[in-house]
């Protein structure tokens, strides 16, 4: 009787689960794009983002760049002269 009955302790759970799935935290290197029901809605800069959940879907973009750099190729071109060509490549990272 003088317990928290098990009603209150489930419902208690379910609405911080409930409150955890609205609210979404976006980092200052992402963006989101924010679709309901398939439709475009806008995009969201960092910080803060509420949605609804099972309506609204977030898809993060990255906006960080990675570099990878090649290794050097020895390359002969038609008329013999050795070229060592250096090539570095830029990737930007999409996560959904």
């Amino acid at each position: 009787m003088y317990g928290i009955s098990p009603a209150i302790s489930f419902l208690v759970i379910f609405l911080f689960i409930l409150a955890a799935a609205f609210i979404k935290i976006l980092r200052e290197y992402e963006r989101g794009v924010i679709f309901r029901l398939g439709r475009l809605i806008g995009a969201k800069g960092p910080g803060i983002i509420f949605i609804i959940p099972g309506v609204d879907k977030l898809l993060r973009i990255s906006l960080r760049t990675v570099a990878l750099e090649i290794p050097s190729q020895d390359v002969i071109t038609r008329d013999n002269i050795s070229n060592h060509p250096a090539r570095i490549i830029l990737i930007t990272q999409e996560r959904g």
